[in-house]
């Protein structure tokens, strides 16, 4: 029997054993799904904490109930984290979820993957499924990964293991759409990778769309989020523009979206947040770079954004000099620092860049979050979240909402607030005392 008769039948039998490398956003949700059909997984994650939480049937992932988890590990002892990642020898598929951030310079940062392609090769057997689900810049998989692993392994791509990138679409706080019923594109270098990865992935996920190679995958996760990203960059553009032209644009979005067809609807905010949509162009313009080609417009879209904490503290700042007051001393309330509303993540938010920005010209700089109790900034400020009470908000200068989450009691905050900087359009009556982005 060849490996990939052995791997399908385990398959069809259920009897396979998932790998998850990294027990994150992406990671753990994932883990939790192939646990529920039955499959015996393995977590694995580099923090002894988190392994020891999943193992102790703690969920620390918004997304996932807390019931399922200690289910699928204390009950039904279908998934187990472990920080030894010579066990990777047990598993017949593995998906790394690892993060990809950027270095200081921009550049993707890929430290995270080759360590993960390093740990593979060392430690898995033959006729092992391996699937990529980082963002990360097209040909990853095939130029980055597969020489790694061929090293590290001995062994060759098409005969002892399968290679495949299938991009994560996890959205923090979505109630419709989750890990499973969210479609799950896949490409795969070869078709018999292709047919492991179907069988498998379809145990988890609801739907897969093959494509046909794994450059085609990862370019359509960097699609997904620039389309996002030019189009929030431009209507922040002209936001700004609308606000020294005392044009409201949020008015201009509800009369605009009337039309039935040829427009979708974006809305301005402080900046984008959240791991794949500040990051994804600077992937694909390091790419770019390799092929002698301007990303002109992507570039230009990544830059409104970088800007757009900027832009808000020159609001914030406006707003005070309208009440003869400066930055510099005065107590600045930021109500809000998850990345969007009512989740727990903070990762890339443009609350704390704002933060920082207003610490360092002197503000007081203090926050209220409910779903964050504490945070560290990018400039390695640390915060406590406040009590969100009468005398919180009576003791700021200034309130500045920057995350619209759902337990924010507006006329609670215009009752006690002098002053209001609104960049979530929150507030639709405000008077003098709020100022709108």
């Amino acid at each position: 029997m060849t490996p990939k008769q052995s791997l399908l039948k385990k398959i069809s039998n259920n009897t396979e054993v998932i790998g998850i490398i990294g027990l994150g956003y992406v990671g753990l949700p994932l883990a939790v799904n192939f646990a529920e059909a039955g499959i015996q997984v393995i977590g694995f994650e580099k923090s002894k904490e988190k392994a020891e939480l999943v193992n102790s049937g703690k969920n620390y992932i918004g997304d996932i109930r807390d019931a399922v988890l200690r289910e699928v590990v204390v009950e039904k002892l279908k998934l187990e984290a472990t920080t030894d990642f010579s066990r990777m020898k047990e598993c017949d598929a593995l998906i790394i979820c690892v993060p990809t951030p950027l270095d200081k310079f921009r550049k993707p940062d890929m430290s995270y993957i080759e360590s993960a392609c390093i740990d593979i090769g060392c430690n898995m057997k033959t006729g092992t499924f391996i699937s990529l689900e980082s963002t990360t810049y097209p040909t990853t998989t095939e130029n980055f990964m597969l020489p790694i692993i061929e090293k590290e392994s001995g062994m060759k791509h098409g005969d002892d293991f399968w290679l495949a990138y299938s991009p994560e679409r996890v959205d923090p706080g979505n109630k419709e759409f989750h890990t499973r019923n969210t479609p799950k594109v896949m490409g795969a270098m070869t078709e018999d990778g292709m047919e492991i990865g179907e069988a498998i992935y379809t145990k988890a996920i609801d739907s897969i769309y093959k494509v046909s190679s794994p450059r085609i995958a990862e370019m359509v996760k960097i699609l997904e989020n620039t389309y996002r990203l030019v189009n929030i960059s431009l209507i922040n553009e002209l936001a700004l523009l609308s606000g020294k032209m005392d044009i409201n644009i949020w008015e201009v979005i509800d009369a605009a979206k009337t039309k039935p067809f040829g427009f979708q609807a974006f809305y301005p905010g402080p900046g984008i947040g959240g791991h794949c949509i500040p990051l994804d162009p600077f992937y694909l313009e390091h790419i770019a770079k390799q092929y002698d080609f301007d990303l002109s417009m992507i570039h230009s879209a990544g830059h409104i954004n970088m800007r757009m904490p900027h832009y808000m503290y020159i609001k914030i700042s406006t707003a005070l000099n309208s009440q003869q007051k400066a930055v510099n001393g005065s107590n600045i309330l930021f109500l809000g620092v998850a990345y969007k509303p009512n989740i727990d993540d903070a990762r890339e938010s443009p609350a704390l860049e704002i933060m920082d920005i207003t610490a360092h010209k002197g503000g007081l700089v203090s926050y209220h979050d409910p779903f964050i109790p504490n945070v560290k900034t990018n400039k390695g400020r640390t915060f406590n979240s406040l009590e969100l009470s009468k005398e919180t908000l009576q003791n700021a200068d200034c309130v500045v909402l920057t995350t619209n989450h759902k337990d924010f009691d507006t006329e609670f905050i215009k009752e006690y607030a002098s002053l209001i900087v609104d960049l979530r359009n929150m507030i639709t009556d405000g008077n003098e005392q709020v100022v709108k982005l």
